[in-house]
């Protein structure tokens, strides 16, 4: 699969984008990257920081900046994880769908409950019902990740190799339409 281009992966907290996208990158023999562990490495300082002190469209405009950066400095030959709500911009969006081939890991908002239940690293999570915080995130963004993706895997109470192994095959099957439409022009 050596034709395949930087491989973007979106999805909301917890649907395992970091997991997968470094099983992705080994299968793949490329680098993997984090988008939002980028931001902090450029900042010096953690997103709940960043946050604080610049709220989040400060950290949006950051996150905007890193994922231009990322999807250009680095060819077609990377795999990007992005923060769960990198597809809030339009811009954002855009760099994605021209940085490589979008992949949504989709997860259920139970799903996303119990994931992100170990964690208290997320901003958007720190203060209300988390289950409320989930699924009013998920309703505003589920449009926006599908809009923006190439190809849409469902994650819920899955191994993170299967669904590694899930993904690589949709991105086998994804470029092979491609592939065929190319010829069909």
């Amino acid at each position: 699969m050596t034709h395949v281009p930087n491989i973007i992966l979106v999805g909301p907290m917890g649907a395992g984008k970091t997991t997968i996208g470094r099983l992705l990158a080994q299968s793949l023999g490329r680098d993997f990257l984090d988008s939002d562990r980028v931001i902090e490495e450029n900042a010096g300082a953690d997103i709940p920081w960043i946050f604080e002190k610049e709220g989040e469209q400060g950290f949006r405009r950051r996150e905007t900046s890193t994922l231009q950066q990322l999807t250009q400095e680095y060819g077609a030959k990377v795999v990007l994880a992005t923060g769960g709500g990198a597809i809030m911009r339009k811009d954002n969006r855009t760099i994605l769908q021209q940085g490589g081939l979008v992949i949504y890991l989709y997860a259920t908002i139970s799903q996303q409950v119990q994931r992100t239940s170990r964690t208290n690293h997320r901003p958007l999570l720190k203060t209300g019902n988390r289950q409320q915080i989930l699924t009013d995130l998920f309703k505003e963004r589920d449009p926006l990740y599908r809009e923006t993706a190439d190809v849409i895997v469902k994650t819920d109470s899955r191994n993170p190799k299967l669904v590694a192994n899930k993904v690589l095959g949709a991105i086998e099957q994804h470029m092979k339409k491609e592939k065929q439409s190319e010829c069909a022009r």
